[in-house]
Order: structure tokens, then C-alpha cells, then sequence
């Protein structure tokens, strides 16, 4: 009722509102869904419904945890310029067009390349592993490391999809290349 009686910004002007939902959102799917819940609790879970002593390259996970600081760090960094990301929701509207985009963007996407790379190397490790690592003659396989197998799967068909749509909208702002070239 409070915003239809009175509406306009209530607590942080349109812009920090911006900056804070879109690092909110890229930190809870990049930072907490897919290492700490999916990374975290299926590194100790699939080995135990597997019945196998570890993942098949535990120190692959252990790569893929190491890179996730520093792609946190550039993620709070690009929070903290001028007017940080503020690209609302999404990170593609705004940088299909034109206008001018400041560095604390371009942090983000690397953020959040570094983060997919993290996302990669545990998806590899996680199909790798419930396809080689079950018990002889384990042909069933329990619901919870099914679906973090068709997951993973779906990680490593889409993130590098997504990964080049964000690298070739970098490069169209930096090199004037024409790969979105709306006209």
C-alpha cells in the first residue's frame, strides 16, 4: 500500500537501487547457488551416494574453489566505482546499445567470466565422476546425483554459450567490432 500511495524510490536513490540489485543477484547465482549449495554440498554428498572415497579429480575442485576469491573480489570491486554495475537484473540490455558504459561493467563480466570458469571446472568433475566412479554393478543412480549430473551437463552446454555472447559484447565496446550491430 506504501508504494501505491506514495510512489518513487523509498530508500536508496534509482541508481545505488541498480547497483545493489544487480550485485545481489550475480552473487547469490554465481557465488552461493552453483559453488557453495551445488560445489560445496555435492562434493561431500556424491562421493557418500556414490559410495567412492572422493571425487575422481579432487584436485580439480580444489582449482575450482581457488579461482572463486578472486572472481568475488572484482565482483566487489565493481560494486564500489562511481555508480557501480546498475545494469538492473540483467547485464545484456544495457550493453547491447551503445551508450556509455563505465570499467566497474567490464569487472563485473570478468567476474563473472572467473566464476564460470570455477563452474566448468566442477561440472567437469562432477559428470566425470557419477559416469566413472560408481560401485560394480551400480546401474541405478539415487535422485540427488542424477540431477546434479543433468545440471552439471546443462552448465557445460550453456556457459560457454553465455560466456561468448558477454566476451563478443566486450569486444564490439572495446574494438568497435560489429558482432551486435543493431543497424
Amino acid at each position: 500500500r506504501w508504494s501505491l500511495y506514495n510512489p518513487g524510490a523509498k530508500f536508496l536513490d534509482p541508481v545505488t537501487y541498480n547497483a545493489v540489485v544487480t550485485s545481489h543477484a550475480l552473487v547469490m547465482i554465481f557465488f552461493f547457488v552453483m559453488p557453495v549449495m551445488i560445489g560445496g554440498f555435492g562434493n561431500w554428498l556424491i562421493p557418500l551416494m556414490l559410495l567412492v572415497a572422493d571425487m575422481q579429480f579432487p584436485r580439480l575442485n580444489a582449482f575450482s574453489f581457488w579461482v572463486l576469491p578472486g572472481s568475488l573480489y572484482l565482483m566487489l570491486m565493481s560494486n564500489i566505482g562511481e555508480n557501480g554495475v546498475g545494469a538492473g537484473w540483467t547485464i545484456y540490455p544495457p550493453l547491447s546499445t551503445y551508450s556509455y558504459h563505465e570499467v566497474w561493467m567490464d569487472l563485473a563480466i570478468l567476474s563473472l567470466h572467473l566464476a564460470g570458469i570455477s563452474s566448468i571446472f566442477s561440472s567437469i568433475n562432477f559428470v566425470l565422476t557419477i559416469k566413472n566412479m560408481r560401485s560394480v554393478g551400480g546401474h541405478l543412480l539415487a535422485l540427488f546425483p542424477w540431477s546434479i549430473k543433468v545440471t552439471s551437463f546443462l552448465l557445460l552446454t550453456t556457459l560457454p554459450v553465455l560466456a561468448g555472447g558477454l566476451t563478443m559484447l566486450l569486444t564490439d565496446r572495446h574494438f568497435n567490432t560489429s558482432f551486435f550491430d543493431p543497424v
